[in-house]
C-alpha cells in the first residue's frame, strides 16, 4: 500500500487470497463538526482495504478500479483504533465485488459494498 491511503496514515496488516485487513488510528483532526470521525474518511479506508483485497488475488500487471461504492453508516466513529477487514465476495472476468466492515471496539461502524474493474496496465 503506497500513496494517498498511505499519507492519511492508513497501514495495511494483511492481504492475502481476496482478503484484506487495514488499521487506522483516528484522532481529533479527523472528526467532522459533529465529533465524530469525518464519513469521507471512513469511505476511504473502506476502498483501500476492498482495493488490497482485490490486488491481493490478480495479477502482478492488473489493478482493480473502483466502478460502484455504497456505504452503511451504522454507528458514529470515535477517535482511537479503526479496522476494516474485505473480502472478494463474487468474481467475474473483469469484475469483482467485495465486502468490508469497520469496526473499533467490537462494534460494526460501517458495511461497505464494491465493484471493482480489474484493469490491464
Amino acid at each position: 500500500m503506497k500513496g494517498f491511503a498511505t499519507e492519511l496514515g492508513l497501514h495495511e496488516e494483511m492481504a492475502a487470497g481476496g482478503r484484506a485487513r487495514v488499521a487506522f488510528e483516528a484522532r481529533e483532526q479527523h472528526l467532522n463538526p459533529g465529533g465524530t470521525v469525518h464519513g469521507g474518511l471512513l469511505a476511504t479506508m473502506v476502498d483501500t482495504a476492498m482495493a488490497s483485497a482485490v490486488r491481493s488475488a490478480t495479477d502482478d500487471g492488473e489493478v482493480p478500479a473502483t466502478t460502484q461504492l455504497t456505504l452503511a453508516f451504522l454507528r458514529a466513529a470515535r477517535p482511537g483504533q479503526l479496522t476494516v477487514t474485505a473480502q472478494i465476495t463474487k468474481q467475474g472476468e473483469h469484475l469483482m465485488l467485495c465486502e468490508a466492515d469497520v469496526e473499533q471496539d467490537g462494534n460494526t461502524l460501517v458495511h461497505g459494498i464494491g465493484t471493482f474493474a480489474v484493469l490491464r496496465r
